[in-house]
Formats: structure tokens, C-alpha cells, sequence
């Protein structure tokens, strides 16, 4: 009986942690082809993500998340997000301190020295997910694509390791993997968001200051941020359509 019960309870708890969308999802998933899960329609989503600058605390829940993931490697300056951190001086507002101590994995340590008259926010990194892509544009053969539902991926069996997506992103959000010398950077978590789940990131976000947003849904919180907040991107000179939108996004960062 007990092992009856035991058996049970598996399966339950398997059907009620991949209910719904992510139910359906499953076996295409398996198959490492999320997006033609017969319930995930690639035209109905455009994806994208909200930071509020505001809320960010500096803790590093959101770098250990995505390394943990999406086996990320812990070697220096492999990144799919990290996190900055800004001191500007109201006497020198034009160069700001910035520091990101190993993308901030363990968070921050302590400021040395007074506080008060400094401006101290942090900044989390990602990949904008640009509707046009300079890597997208630069990569010989295609291995660097935009899905029609608004991610930018990495074909890693296609990727020759020649790193011109590297240098051409405009926001430093890639890197060669280590191990397998293709180029890498956040996915958005695609293996998770086509099965009805959220980004490791936003999931781990103890203050909610990471909002995957999906701009095709009526009914996504997204559109009442975007209404209500003052938003802006990364280097908007630049052109390239990013989908990651900072509230509170102070002159300084860069």
C-alpha cells in the first residue's frame, strides 16, 4: 500500500508540476524541439523582459540561477546575465564607479568609506533580445538566428567559434563557452518559456525586479508597466529593436 502510495503521489506531483501548457509541451521538449509543441504557436508570442532598476538589490540570486540552469561555466567572464553596480558622485556624475565582482555570483561586498553622497544602484545585464540583431547580422552561417517569436538563439552544432557575434553585440552580452569554443549568451530560458514556465532569473528574483514579458499578450502585466513606467533601453542610439526594458535607468549606465 505504502508503495502504491508513493507511485501515486510521483505522478501526481509530475502532473501537476507540468499541468497545462507545459503538460502538452513535454514531449517536444524531450525532443529538444519546444516550439513545436503542438500547443506553443511561435506567432502568438513576442518575448522580451522588464527590469526595475528600482527593486534590484545586488544579491546575485539571478547569476546563480542562470548558471545552474543552463550549465553555464563558472570560469571568469562567462556570463549569460550578471549584475553592475553604480556609485556616482553628484560632484562627478560623468564617471561613475562600476563594479560587478565575478557578475556579481556572490553578490556585493560592503562600500569602503562614507555613503551618503553617493547616487548607489545596481544594474542587472542581459541579453536585449534586439528585434534587429547585429549578431544575427555578422554570424557567416547562421548559427546566431531570431525566432519568429522574438528570441535570439545560438545553433551551437552550426557555430564555428569565429566570434564576430561577439564583437559586433553592442551591450558585451557574449562569450565563447570554454568547452565547446561556440559562442553563448541567454537564451531567455527558451527551453522553459515555450513549456509555460518563466526564466530561471525572474524565478529566483526575490524582489520581482525581472518580468519576462511576452508583447504579443493582451493580458500580460507587461503592457500596464509599459503604460505606467517611465522605460528605456540600453544605448537606444544603437537601433538594434532590444526587448529588455529597464525602469529607473539612470544617464550613467552604459
Amino acid at each position: 500500500m505504502q508503495q502504491e502510495r508513493r507511485a501515486f503521489l510521483i505522478v501526481a506531483g509530475r502532473l501537476i508540476a507540468l499541468s497545462g501548457a507545459a503538460s502538452l509541451a513535454w514531449d517536444a521538449v524531450v525532443a529538444g524541439a519546444p516550439e513545436s509543441a503542438p500547443n506553443y504557436r511561435l506567432a502568438d508570442h513576442w518575448w522580451g523582459m522588464i527590469v526595475d532598476i528600482e527593486k534590484c538589490i545586488g544579491c546575485g540570486n539571478c547569476v546563480r540561477a542562470c548558471k545552474a540552469e543552463n550549465d553555464v561555466p563558472r570560469e571568469p567572464g562567462c556570463f549569460r546575465t550578471w549584475v553592475e553596480r553604480y556609485q556616482i558622485d553628484p560632484d562627478d556624475f560623468e564617471h561613475p564607479t562600476v563594479d560587478s565582482p565575478d557578475g556579481a555570483y556572490d553578490g556585493f561586498p560592503e562600500i569602503a568609506g562614507p555613503t551618503e553622497r553617493l547616487k548607489i544602484f545596481f544594474v542587472p545585464k542581459l541579453c536585449n533580445q534586439c528585434a534587429h540583431s547585429p549578431c544575427v547580422q555578422v554570424c557567416p552561417v547562421g548559427a546566431t538566428f531570431e525566432s519568429p517569436d522574438g528570441a535570439v538563439l545560438v545553433d551551437q552544432s552550426r557555430c564555428l567559434g569565429c566570434r564576430y557575434c561577439v564583437q559586433a553585440c553592442p551591450y558585451g552580452c557574449r562569450f565563447i563557452d570554454p568547452r565547446t569554443h561556440t559562442a553563448d549568451k541567454c537564451s531567455l530560458c527558451y527551453h522553459r518559456i515555450t513549456r509555460g514556465l518563466t526564466t530561471a532569473c525572474c524565478e529566483t528574483c526575490p524582489t520581482g525586479a525581472r518580468q519576462l514579458a511576452d508583447l504579443k499578450d493582451p493580458a500580460d502585466p507587461v503592457h500596464e508597466f509599459l503604460r505606467t513606467h517611465k522605460v528605456n533601453v540600453l544605448k537606444p542610439q544603437m537601433a538594434t529593436g532590444a526587448k529588455l526594458y529597464y525602469n529607473g535607468l539612470d544617464g550613467a549606465v552604459r
